[in-house]
């Protein structure tokens, strides 16, 4: 059985067609920058937050994810109900919530944010620069090396498609630097620290039950103080949507403007551009979050991506590429070939 599926993998892969980098390059997302205005966020640079209310934050979760944990499916909070699941998932869903009123009561774990905002362009490679915060003001166009505080890497769908469909980037969704017109991004990392340590004592007590459901609360956490801050960007921060007003439940369908991907997300699979992100909030000075060497985040319940405000932004799968993307990532990156071939491993197309 595994064979038969290898080969026909192997057929679906060798029937796959690519556009050049340059074809796909010409034909990005439409987007007409003419009359485009951005709105300015309310402050340039990198703002911190220490010790979050931890009660601010449990009123955004989504519980939906954490019953997967307990690998039981189902939505919240239908199911509490479920014929099958229902009971147990009602008696784990009680047991959190005694958990949570506890660690919030007790300050047990610490949430923390940093968040920062830069001004940026797109250039013609896919790549977007984001420039230093006293660089504000000036024109675009002499904007010099020296006002870039960091460059970021995309990548482009390659797989061919029709002539009326886009090959989509990242890059799309910032103003080109052609333009003339300054544009604006934002970047973001929250982590929830003391789970290892909690679950660590549970551990040695040889209680696994709670030392999971800490875990999987820290988890909620995290993803929730993401939602909860990029809420706060949207309304205050940056203000782009300032009017906006949304049910919990929307937001977790994400019913607003914008986007916030992050360095493995379907549109960039690539993860050493956390590297970058780190470095632009110094991240592990501001919140304590850490970098392994294979651009994982510690605490695990950490959450990092970008911020996008553009209406059209939108989230997509990159999909695979072909040999001459490969190429000109490696160069841009400052890589060699099998380097470039490492991280991207999986969305090669050869």
């Amino acid at each position: 059985e595994n064979q038969k599926t290898r080969e026909q993998n192997a057929k679906r892969r060798s029937k796959k067609a690519f556009a050049s980098i340059d074809k796909a390059r010409a034909n990005p997302a439409p987007i007409d920058w003419s009359d485009y205005q951005a709105v300015k966020p309310q402050f340039l640079g990198n703002k911190v937050f220490i010790d979050y209310p931890l009660a601010e934050i449990a009123e955004r979760f989504d519980w939906t994810p954490f019953f997967k944990t307990w690998e039981l499916h189902g939505k919240y909070p239908d199911i509490l109900t479920d014929e099958v699941v229902g009971e147990e998932a009602s008696r784990l869903f009680d047991d959190a919530q005694k958990k949570l009123a506890d660690i919030i009561a007790h300050q047990r774990l610490s949430c923390r944010a940093v968040i920062g905002f830069y001004g940026a362009n797109a250039i013609d490679n896919d790549q977007t620069l984001l420039y230093r915060p006293a660089s504000d003001g000036l024109s675009v166009e002499g904007l010099s090396a020296e006002e870039i505080a960091a460059t970021l890497n995309h990548l482009r769908q390659q797989v061919d498609r029709p002539a009326d469909r886009p090959y989509r980037s990242l890059a799309d969704f910032i103003a080109p630097k052609t333009s003339g017109r300054m544009d604006y991004m934002g970047a973001f990392a929250v982590a929830c620290l003391g789970a290892e340590e909690l679950a660590a004592a549970y551990e040695k007590d040889h209680d696994d039950y709670n030392s999971i459901m800490v875990k999987a609360l820290a988890d909620r956490f995290a993803e929730a103080l993401a939602e909860l801050m990029h809420e706060r960007v949207r309304k205050e921060f940056w203000g782009y949507a300032a009017d906006e007003t949304l049910s919990n439940e929307e937001l977790i369908k994400e019913s607003y403007t914008g986007i916030r991907p992050a360095p493995g997300y379907p549109a960039c699979p690539e993860h050493s551009e956390k590297q970058t992100l780190w470095e632009l909030l110094d991240v592990e000075d501001n919140i304590g979050s850490q970098l392994t060497d294979s651009y994982a985040m510690y605490p695990a319940s950490s959450v990092s991506g970008w911020y996008f405000a553009h209406p059209e932004a939108r989230y997509f799968g990159l999909g695979q590429i072909d040999r001459d993307q490969v190429a000109d990532y490696a160069k841009r990156k400052g890589w060699d070939r099998e380097t470039a071939e490492r991280w991207l491993r999986p969305a090669l197309g050869y």
